[in-house]
C-alpha cells in the first residue's frame, strides 16, 4: 500500500485554553467558524491517529436515541484512547418539522475543563468523507484511483474532495438517476480540476473502476450497486439501518473483506449485510474493524485482485477526532467566540 498522508500522529490539543492570565476560556465555533478551521489532510492525520489507539470498547459505547412523537435526541459519546478531548455529539431532532440541530462538547481528559462547544452540523459530512479517504488509502493499490460515485448529493461531493487531498485521482465518473444533479457534481467540483465525467447508469459509470462509491440510497431501498469489478474497493456510507439498501447481495458475497468502522452495528444494523445474512452469505472472517486495520492487529487487502468493501455508519471517534482538530486549528487561525462564562470542574 502507498500513501501521501502524513503518517505522524495528529497533535493533541493543548491540556486547555487559556487567557495569558491562565484564566480558563470556553471557545464556541459557529458552524462559519468549523468551516473556515476545517483541512482535509488535517482531518484524516486526526482520524489515523484515533484508530491507530489502542482498542478499548468501554471508550466509546454504544450510541443513545431517546423518542417521543416525531422527535428524538441521540447521543454518541467517547473517551478517546490517543488523549485527544472526550465529549460527546448531540443531535436534537423533530422530523416531521424537518428540523435538526447538532451539538458537540468537548472537555480536557485530565482537567475535564469545558473546551469547547461546536456547532456540529458540518463536522457529521467532513468526518464521514475524510474516515473513507483514510480507509480508501489503506485498502487500495498504489497509483492512482480511477473512481465510480454513485450518488451526487453532498456527501458524493465530500467524498470526491477528501480523496482528492490524499490520492491522486486519474479520473472521477457520477451517476445519479437527476441528469441536473449529475450536471451540479460536476459543476460544484469544477475547482478540483480533475477529469470529472457523468454517466447514464449505474453500470456504466463503474464499468473499469478501481474505487467504487455509494453515496446515495434507492428511493425504493433496491440497491444501487448490484455488481463491483474484481479487484474493486467499494465504499458504502448510504445505507445505515436495517431498511436501508444499497449494496446487492451479490457484492457482499464476492468480497473477500469487509471493513467496518462500526462492526456490531454494520452486521446486524443495515440492511445490506442483513440482506445478506438471510441469503445464507457466510461473514466469518471477512469482516474486520476499521481500527484494526489502520493499527495493523488485522491484514487489509490481501492483493492486488481482491475486492475489498468498506462500510460506514459513522461514529463518535470520527466525530470527536474531527471536532478537536477543528477546535486546534481554530485556536491557530484566532477563530471562534469566548464565552463570558463557562463550567467549572468541581470536586467530588
Amino acid at each position: 500500500m502507498s500513501s501521501t498522508l502524513d503518517p505522524v500522529r495528529a497533535p493533541v490539543l493543548p491540556a486547555f485554553l487559556a487567557h495569558p492570565d491562565g484564566v480558563h476560556v470556553t471557545i464556541f465555533l459557529t458552524d462559519a467558524d468549523v468551516r473556515a478551521a476545517f483541512g482535509w489532510p488535517e482531518a484524516v492525520a486526526a482520524l489515523r491517529a484515533a484508530y491507530s489507539a489502542p482498542p478499548d470498547e468501554s471508550r466509546f459505547p454504544p450510541r443513545a436515541m431517546a423518542r417521543a412523537e416525531g422527535r428524538w435526541l441521540r447521543t454518541l459519546s467517547g473517551v478517546p484512547g490517543d488523549g485527544a478531548p472526550m465529549g460527546a455529539k448531540l443531535i436534537a431532532a423533530a422530523p416531521r418539522n424537518r428540523r435538526a440541530s447538532y451539538l458537540i462538547p468537548l472537555f480536557d481528559q485530565e482537567t475535564v475543563e469545558l473546551l469547547a462547544l461546536l456547532d456540529g452540523n458540518a463536522v457529521t459530512g467532513f468526518r464521514t468523507a475524510a474516515t473513507s479517504a483514510l480507509a480508501v488509502d489503506a485498502l487500495t493499490p498504489a497509483g492512482p484511483l480511477t473512481v465510480a460515485v454513485i450518488g451526487s448529493g453532498f456527501e458524493a461531493q465530500h467524498h470526491v474532495r477528501a480523496l482528492a487531498a490524499t490520492r491522486e485521482l486519474s479520473s472521477v465518473t457520477v451517476f445519479s438517476p437527476d441528469p441536473a444533479g449529475r450536471a451540479r457534481f460536476v459543476d460544484r467540483l469544477a475547482d478540483l480540476e480533475l477529469p470529472l465525467r457523468t454517466a447514464g447508469s449505474a453500470a456504466a459509470a463503474v464499468d473499469g473502476a478501481g474505487l467504487v462509491l455509494c453515496a446515495a440510497r434507492s428511493r425504493d431501498e433496491r440497491p444501487t450497486l448490484a455488481a463491483a469489478p474484481p479487484g474493486a474497493t467499494v465504499v458504502s456510507i448510504g445505507s445505515t439501518l436495517p431498511e436501508q439498501r444499497e449494496l446487492d447481495t451479490a457484492v457482499v458475497e464476492r468480497a473477500d473483506l469487509i471493513v467496518a468502522d462500526e462492526v456490531h452495528e454494520v452486521a446486524y444494523g443495515t440492511g445490506d449485510l442483513i440482506a445478506a445474512k438471510e441469503a445464507g452469505v457466510d461473514l466469518a472472517g471477512r469482516l474486520v474493524s476499521l481500527a484494526d486495520v489502520i493499527s495493523g492487529r488485522a491484514p487489509g487487502r490481501s492483493g492486488p485482485d481482491a475486492t475489498v468493501v468498506y462500510k460506514s455508519v459513522g461514529s463518535a471517534v470520527q466525530d470527536l477526532a474531527v471536532a478537536a482538530m477543528c477546535l486546534r486549528r481554530a485556536a491557530e487561525l484566532s477563530l471562534g467566540t469566548e464565552l463570558p462564562v463557562t463550567v467549572h470542574p468541581v470536586v467530588k
